[in-house]
């Protein structure tokens, strides 16, 4: 991969500790720089689908014929994974199911990352030593977790390193799975599905923002940070660390209790769009979040008619109680679509998707791949059921915003204009 130069510097963002701040002006689509793991490994999501080093999906992958466990999608992967995996490979044939593995798999390459001493271009500006973990600020119910991880990595690189203590002074185990917490990615396939767990050093410095101005995405193993908005020399590179449709509370709640910080980004301090998140009956706006934790429930075992059934119901109560910019209903609308599509109610589906169009306009506002995933959807749709001219409007304007999200050669922004395409002739 050929080195890109750097768009951005290391610097002591003010209140945050280290950051990123650009070295030149960036523009919306500008891809500001491309990292390669220094450590990843495929989840529960990804294992057995995606090939264990290039991450790309495959119906006949290849078997590590030692561990049985690795699985890659031809030889060229499996050979340019061995420096890697050799090591690995060791303490993988010695487990019975991946289940014993999967969990403590990234702190374990890490672990044996160090242990080769090799350079990394992933630790350009930024090492594994020096990442935070926030170690002290965990609450217990976690760092007894993180003991609990402890203990299995060390009966895992027994057959690699029976004595973990003469590896690396002073090591603590606990604060490298502290630090994997609270610094890895979870990296999203081009099916947007989140099939692995890496570890990006330099992207690790990003700071976050709830209203960022640039985003990650992948390709295969590597991150690609691009920006969406304009970005001035000297400004602060930013990214959301969580789904920013979450009143200021919520947000605030689930990075305190991941990431240890309380965000102080304009959106939080002016509490913008609480009143329209919040906005209707308060009675019945509760009652529908706490509806819909049973809807995520049901939708999780893959229970789509009960689930829609819910939905229905709560939809009808709601009626001159809750518009749809409520955030409560405007996930409740949602879920209704989500249920609709492997029930193959298509214009029920649609009615839904249509309520949601302009409450994600609202809250998912500039280049954001939430909206353009539903304007895919909903376009989609309508252009199957015969409204062709306002679904290929929908169509492109989820393309524009693939096309500054993602880049023009993203397999995501290609199959869309293969899809646009079809439906114009």
């Amino acid at each position: 991969m050929a080195a890109i130069e750097l768009k951005f510097e290391k610097f002591q963002s003010p209140g945050k500790g280290n950051g990123l701040r650009a070295t030149s002006r960036l523009s919306p689509g500008d891809l500001v720089y491309i990292e390669e793991p220094f450590a990843y490994t495929v989840n529960q999501n990804g294992w057995g689908k995606v090939c264990e080093f290039c991450l790309c999906e495959s119906p006949h992958l290849l078997q590590c014929s030692r561990c049985k466990f690795a699985k890659y999608c031809g030889k060229r992967c499996q050979t340019e994974a061995w420096p890697d995996h050799k090591k690995e490979c060791k303490c993988l044939k010695s487990v019975e199911s991946e289940m014993e593995a999967l969990p403590v798999r990234v702190v374990g390459k890490i672990i044996l990352k160090l242990h080769q001493k090799k350079p990394c271009l992933s630790e350009e500006l930024y090492s594994v030593s020096d990442l935070v973990s926030n170690f002290n600020e965990q609450n217990e119910e976690r760092k007894i977790t993180f003991e609990c991880l402890a203990v299995m990595l060390h009966l895992y690189l027994r057959p690699e390193i029976p004595d973990l203590s003469q590896l690396i002074p002073d090591l603590n185990l606990l604060e490298y799975f502290a630090k994997a917490f609270c610094n890895q990615f979870m990296i999203i396939s081009d099916t947007s599905e989140n099939v692995a767990d890496g570890l990006y050093l330099t992207m690790s410095l990003l700071n976050h923002s709830c209203e960022p101005n640039c985003v990650t995405v992948f390709k295969g193993r590597h991150l690609h940070l691009r920006a969406i908005q304009e970005i001035q020399v000297g400004e602060e590179l930013t990214t959301t660390y969580i789904d920013p449709l979450m009143t200021t509370v919520e947000r605030q709640s689930q990075l305190r209790r991941k990431y240890c910080f309380q965000c102080d980004c304009r959106r939080c301090q002016m509490h913008e769009e609480d009143d329209k998140m919040l906005s209707g009956d308060k009675k019945a706006s509760e009652e529908t979040k706490d509806v819909l934790n049973r809807v995520k429930e049901m939708q999780a075992q893959e229970k789509w008619s009960q689930s829609l059934a819910l939905c229905k119901v709560q939809l009808k109560k709601n009626i001159g109680h809750l518009p749809d910019e409520n955030i409560y209903q405007l996930k409740i609308l949602s879920a209704a679509m989500d249920a609709c599509m492997p029930l193959q109610m298509a214009r029920e589906c649609l009615q839904y998707g249509l309520r949601v169009l302009e409450p994600y306009r609202l809250y998912y506002s500039g280049f954001s791949l939430m909206r353009a995933f539903h304007l895919r959807k909903v376009g989609k749709m309508q252009c199957i059921i015969g409204n062709k001219r306002e679904g290929r409007k929908n169509l492109i304007e989820a393309l524009d915003i693939m096309k500054i999200v993602y880049g023009q050669d993203h397999r995501e922004t290609q199959e869309l204009m293969g899809t646009l395409q079809s439906f114009l002739s």
